[in-house]
């Protein structure tokens, strides 16, 4: 039987034995071809194999092989906290993140009610996505049971693994973003029954932060998550101190912030708690036991000044991965994310590797969203998603590139000097979904 593989060749870089907590400061281990060939089955969109590509073309003479200059293959990026429906918000001066939501978040929510809005904004932000070389994505959509079915409808259509949910949020706030407790567990199951494990699709129970539900809707969305093996739960915690003393207003019975949450069955393997700034010794410990995952916001963090996260020295071992947090944060592009990450952990006493980076980007974030055995490298079987980069997308890139000595240095100067430009292809399980010199496919 004919196989219907294809090779592409360049400088090919992946990790494998993922440390047991990205708090941990032993670097991932490494897999670098200088010369690499990453074989794909392209009926259907799988990792055959990934080594040195002389390797490779010995044991696969045949192989049609698309060869790529000056580039830098890597799996591709995985983006942990999103706002769709925030791509007109981005950008919006002058305030913090109470205020920013009702000024500017809130009112541009309020027009997902139109599916023709959530269909435009949902196909716009997969094609950023896909032209910033993220390829999977815990996304939020709005209180609208349609802006999530538009969301999945268009991810579909490009076939990208993305977790996306409905947010249930039934009180300060607009009339017309605020559900029931009845509507947003009807709302969140049919969705559940609808898209989770539907093609590439994936679910998240979404109550958006204590603020925005009663008692009564977050412990309907404990209930959902225990009537539902396998989804998952996003929403914030502890990103602004007004916000906190807010919560706490709401919840004086509650220890803490995270502990509402705790209370109603919120915390697990599943669980991703967006930002984390203002976390205590004891809310580490509780996130580990239940091995609840931070995902860190630092282009956010900076531009609404919540505040700078630890993503070192952790007082105990929580998963963190890291995301763009659109509309808060300033970029779609997970090299500007970390870049800015790289600064926010110099101000903080410590230094984030290019290394861990790349691995945070990719298998880090995969694992935190426990897609690793799915995503996030090149190992055999895994769905083949990658992105291109163009190591001379920029004369000062270039510049800078043609110095480097070592692979460290190439991969902080991508980081650093990288954005969507860099981006030269993103495939796909298997099928390229954005060209640079052609827009999306």
């Amino acid at each position: 039987m004919t196989m219907n593989y294809q090779g592409y060749r360049a400088a090919i870089l992946h990790y494998t034995h993922a440390p047991a907590s990205t708090a941990n400061s032993a670097e991932p281990v490494a897999h670098y071809f200088a010369d690499g060939l990453l074989v794909v089955d392209a009926d259907n969109g799988t990792v055959v194999a990934c080594d040195d590509a002389q390797t490779l073309l010995a044991q696969y003479p045949k192989l049609p092989v698309t060869c790529y200059d000056n580039a830098l293959l890597t799996p591709g990026l995985i983006d942990t906290h999103v706002h769709y429906p925030q791509v007109d918000v981005i950008a919006s001066y002058g305030e913090q993140l109470l205020d920013w939501l009702n000024n500017y978040t809130f009112p541009t929510e309020l027009n997902f009610a139109d599916p023709a809005v959530a269909t435009d904004a949902a196909g716009f932000f997969l094609n950023e996505l896909l032209k910033n070389g993220t390829t999977t994505a815990l996304v939020f959509g709005t209180v609208h049971k349609g802006s999530v079915d538009a969301f999945f409808t268009e991810s579909e259509k490009r076939n990208t693994r993305m977790i996306c949910g409905k947010v249930m949020m039934n009180r300060h706030a607009p009339e017309g973003l605020c559900d029931t407790v009845e509507s947003s567990v009807a709302d969140s199951q049919a969705l559940i029954d609808r898209w989770h494990n539907n093609g590439r699709q994936l679910y998240a129970i979404t109550p958006r932060f204590a603020i925005t539900s009663t008692a009564e809707q977050l412990a309907a969305a404990g209930e959902l998550l225990a009537a539902n093996p396998g989804v998952y739960m996003q929403t914030h915690l502890a990103e602004n101190l007004d916000e906190i003393a807010f919560v706490k207003e709401l919840f004086p019975e509650r220890k803490s912030y995270l502990d509402v949450y705790d209370y109603y069955g919120l915390l697990g393997e599943r669980s991703v708690f967006a930002h984390c700034v203002h976390l205590d010794d004891e809310d580490y410990r509780r996130m580990s036991e239940t091995n609840s995952k931070i995902s860190f916001c630092p282009t956010s963090n900076l531009f609404l000044g919540s505040g700078l996260f630890s993503l070192e020295n952790q007082p105990h071992p929580v998963d963190v991965s890291v995301a763009t947090d659109v509309g808060g944060g300033t970029s779609f592009s997970m090299l500007q994310t970390m870049n800015e990450a790289y600064k926010i952990c110099q101000l903080k006493g410590s230094s984030l590797s290019a290394q861990k980076a790349f691995y945070m980007m990719t298998l880090g974030n995969a694992k935190a969203l426990s897609l690793d055995d799915n995503i996030g490298n090149f190992e055999r079987g895994k769905e083949a998603d990658f992105v291109v980069f163009d190591l001379g997308c920029t004369d000062l890139m270039k510049r800078r590139q043609a110095i480097c000595k070592t692979l460290d240095e190439t991969l902080f100067s991508l980081m650093i000097l990288g954005d969507d430009r860099a981006v030269a292809e993103t495939w796909v399980a298997g099928k390229k979904q954005w060209h640079k010199a052609e827009g999306h496919c």
